[in-house]
């Protein structure tokens, strides 16, 4: 995904009438608690500089005139329903760039969990004797249903990285993931490691990039940005064991935001 855009935004063009064109933008939700868009609401400072380089054209929770012209397109949520499928379909094939936000639409995050149980009765659950009017199907990531040109992780996004990739964007480059634990973050924060709190951490096997901020305010990271590439999870487990967790609690640790990335735990409790 990093490396130079499929399709160079380009900013300035002349339009008709010789009026100067910036890079439309679109943003779109899906199964989510919406947070991701507050966030890019919640800019503050860096508003005006967003809406002097690029036109949001598509954004419910913004505007009420929604076009879909749009050349970028932040998609928050997953896929859960056939609704949802075809609606992102059709944002793939009307953006020439799509950028999936935020941990549901990069990792599943939450709303994965209900792939850990079986999907009618998880339905007769939630919305007992009414399931049926709710098509609701296995949680799926962005990218397990369109092409997705980068993405932006945590819950919510973090604005500093959400300025910092659209700059990016805007000069047509992809920008590189991060491929840090967050156990670096912390570092430079200067913040006490957890664990010489007593409080037991996953941070060594996780993206960073969020800087650290759980951790910071004396909070476990859960990994809601996602596991490194080549995670060290042998270590991650032994270290959690050592701290006395059990094995349903080291599973629930590693699988609250990914359960769409499991983690087999066998090789880790043969005794």
């Amino acid at each position: 995904m990093p490396g130079r855009s499929r399709l160079l935004l380009q900013r300035g063009q002349e339009g008709e009438g010789g009026a100067l064109m910036k890079p439309k933008l679109g943003v779109f939700s899906f199964t989510s608690c919406e947070g991701c868009q507050l966030t890019i609401l919640n800019l503050e400072d860096q508003m005006l500089d967003l809406l002097g380089a690029v036109e949001i054209v598509n954004f419910r929770e913004a505007i009420d005139d929604r076009r879909n012209d749009y050349d970028v397109a932040f998609v928050e949520g997953s896929i859960t329903t056939p609704e949802e499928v075809e609606e992102v379909q059709a944002i793939r094939g009307r953006a020439k760039i799509l950028v999936a936000i935020g941990a549901c639409a990069t990792i599943g995050g939450i709303n994965a969990l209900k792939n850990r149980h079986d999907l009618a009765t998880t339905k007769q659950k939630v919305y007992g004797d009414g399931a049926r009017h709710f098509p609701s199907e296995p949680t799926r990531r962005v990218r397990d249903v369109v092409p997705v040109d980068y993405e932006m992780h945590g819950c919510p996004i973090d604005k500093i990285e959400l300025v910092r990739v659209t700059k990016s964007l805007l000069l047509g480059q992809i920008p590189l993931p991060s491929e840090h634990a967050l156990c670096t973050e912390c570092k430079q924060r200067v913040n006490v490691c957890l664990y010489d709190k007593g409080i037991c951490c996953i941070g060594p096997i996780v993206r960073s990039g969020c800087g650290a901020i759980c951790p910071a305010f004396g909070e476990a990271c859960v990994a809601c940005r996602g596991f490194l590439s080549h995670p060290n999870i042998a270590s991650m487990v032994e270290i959690l064991k050592s701290k006395g967790l059990s094995r349903a609690e080291v599973e629930d640790r590693l699988t609250q935001f990914n359960s769409l990335t499991p983690v087999d735990l066998s090789p880790y409790y043969l005794s």
